[in-house]
């Protein structure tokens, strides 16, 4: 059959002038020698145009025949007869009709690897990718270790999305020729597509010691070192790439953003100006220039980038959107407004320019303006949803609550998937004081994911303001069970425990704990302060709670906490000037503030 290997040096075929064989070396060629040569002249032109991986051999389409099997040899002469006539018609760019031969020659012949090859390679070229795959597993069925076969196969399945099916026929082939760049270097491609960066990196290293001057396998190499952030490493093989091929645009563009992600500013500034001097027209590495003069600082230099972006672009392209975006993140609110307001004003239904649009307006303090612009973002669109969640924030500010409720829950009806949209509604309530409700909405998002940090910890805080401490702390040692370093949580099951006067040592252990994961936070140190209150060891309650109170700056619960260990060192001024300082920042529990402050005031006056 087609595609099988020559058993004998002697090819037979049939004369037709008799029933005896004539060998391909006789003086006198037969009308089947002047075929074979007919077919040999033709065929391996036109088999180059479907850009099969190696070119077809005489033996891929040549096999002895029985001279007896009168009906299997007419049937291979016609598929080498169709196979021909196909290679003809794809070599003139009729490829439907070469599609035609082809599906005849398979017919004839259809244990044929090399068929099913040439089709499913054909099919690939006119992109009809799920037919060629079809062709494609045949001809490894027929053959599965022939590497044409596979490697076609393994091509096939990466045009039709299925990557792991492709890495497990790249590996295959890896294995029986591991001097097949082309295929590691694909196999590379596809490993930091699907993120497995170890093993893209251990193929990218074996084909750069095959091959040291693969520009390509030193720039992915960079790549892979910029995602692991191994900067240095990132760096080298960007130097690498360049020095091979200095006029490499990606490898620029990249070794620039790595300098703007380790702040070298000037370096990444020099980068992307040469990158620029070569290729002018890469909006996007001078978009990230003025974003790097604009943090070195070089207004000027920003300045001028903008207008050649400005010259270069007409407004409302993503050029001059992109333009209004930078100057939002640096805080030039004016000019953002300036870019994003011709967008919007020419394409009103470009969601994105009118979402910054709307963003840049509440930075700027302009509320009421920017809800109007969130408002024009439609459901079912994009950027509907973080629409309302600015909407919402803007109307809890204002103290519209019913309207932040509505717009959450519109946001829910669009994309009740969403768990931050539950923690934000919950908010809501939890301002309005209505912790029923806020508890029920947090139970909700929960029932989406039940392993959510945030919306459990949410909700041990909302259980705690109801008074049910057990519930409280059974929730945090919840999140504790997911999140084991989470400091908030050892803190507040710390703090609760010192609050109460319980369990001190074990509180203390977790406060500690917390400590070393956030060593510079001042509500963590105030706990600790507070477990050594407990325990009356004032003095280093003293000494926890004045570090807390310079970290936090001005919170009405530390500065309580400070009067308390002041009033009991029997240090009554400053016990009275920490709880005024309390009840100035507006202690959520005046009351109580107000009573320490007669008591203090009573001691002052027995010392005088």
């Amino acid at each position: 059959m087609i595609g099988e290997r020559l058993k004998q040096k002697t090819l037979l075929f049939k004369n037709p002038h008799g029933n005896s064989t004539v060998r391909t070396g006789q003086q006198h060629p037969t009308m089947a020698i002047i075929f074979f040569l007919i077919f040999v002249g033709f065929v391996f032109p036109a088999c180059s145009t479907l850009k099969s991986p190696a070119p077809a051999r005489e033996t891929d389409f040549i096999e002895e025949v029985p001279v007896s099997n009168e009906y299997a040899r007419d049937s291979l002469q016609k598929a080498y007869n169709d196979f021909m006539l196909s290679s003809l018609a794809i070599e003139k760019g009729e490829y439907t009709e070469g599609q035609n031969y082809l599906e005849s020659a398979i017919k004839n012949d259809p244990q044929s690897a090399f068929l099913h090859i040439k089709m499913a390679t054909l099919l690939k070229s006119m992109k009809e990718y799920q037919k060629a795959l079809v062709y494609a597993k045949k001809a490894v069925s027929l053959d599965p270790k022939d590497p044409e076969g596979i490697t076609v196969l393994a091509d096939l399945y990466v045009l039709t999305g299925n990557d792991d099916q492709a890495i497990e026929h790249y590996r295959e082939i890896l294995k029986s020729d591991p001097e097949n760049q082309r295929i590691r270097l694909l196999l590379s491609t596809i490993l930091v597509r699907k993120g497995q960066l170890t093993e893209a990196l251990e193929c990218l290293n074996i084909l750069l010691k095959q091959n040291p001057k693969l520009v390509i396998g030193h720039y992915y190499r960079g790549r892979i070192y910029l995602e692991l952030g191994r900067f240095k490493e990132a760096e080298k093989s960007f130097d690498d790439t360049l020095a091979l091929n200095q006029h490499l645009e990606p490898a620029l563009f990249d070794k620039g953003t790595l300098y703007l992600m380790t702040k070298q500013y000037e370096e990444a500034a020099r980068t992307y100006e040469m990158l620029l001097a070569m290729y002018p027209d890469n909006h996007q590495a001078r978009e990230r220039l003025v974003e790097v003069y604009f943090k070195l600082g070089q207004d000027d230099k920003a300045a001028g980038e903008v207008k050649n972006i400005q010259n270069q672009s007409k407004p409302g392209t993503p050029e001059r959107q992109a333009l209004g975006l930078i100057y939002l993140r640096h805080g030039k609110l004016d000019e953002s407004i300036e870019e994003l307001k011709l967008i919007v004003s020419a394409w009103p239904n470009d969601n994105k320019s009118r979402f910054y649009l709307a963003t840049a307006y509440e930075e700027k303090g302009d509320l009421e303006t920017a809800l109007s612009e969130f408002k024009t973002i439609k459901p079912k669109t994009d950027y509907f949803v973080e629409a309302s969640i600015h909407m919402a924030h803007i109307l809890n500010l204002q103290e519209k609550y019913d309207d932040a409720i509505k717009s959450l829950e519109e946001a829910i009806a669009v994309s009740e998937k969403r768990t931050e949209l539950y923690l934000m509604l919950a908010s809501v309530y939890e301002t309005m004081e209505n912790y029923d409700k806020a508890v029920a909405v947090t139970e909700e998002g929960l029932k989406i994911d039940n392993r959510n940090v945030d919306l459990l910890f949410r909700l041990a805080i909302l259980l705690d303001k109801k008074g049910d401490k057990e519930s409280c702390l059974r929730k945090m040692y919840e999140v504790l069970e997911i999140e084991p370093e989470n400091a908030d949580a050892l803190n507040y099951i710390g703090y609760t425990y010192a609050e109460q006067g319980i369990k001190l040592d074990k509180a203390m252990e977790m406060v500690q704990k917390a400590l070393k994961i956030k060593p510079e936070s001042g509500y963590i140190i105030d706990s600790l302060g507070w477990i050594y209150f407990q325990k009356g060891d004032y003095d280093k309650a003293l000494k926890h709670l004045q570090r807390a109170a310079e970290l936090t700056g001005d919170d009405p619960t530390i500065s309580e906490h400070l009067g308390d260990v002041y009033a009991k060192k029997k240090r009554y001024k400053l016990a009275l000037k920490s709880y005024e300082k309390a009840l100035s920042l507006k202690h959520p529990d005046e009351n109580r503030v107000k009573n320490k402050i007669k008591a203090v005031n009573l001691q002052l006056k027995k010392n005088n």
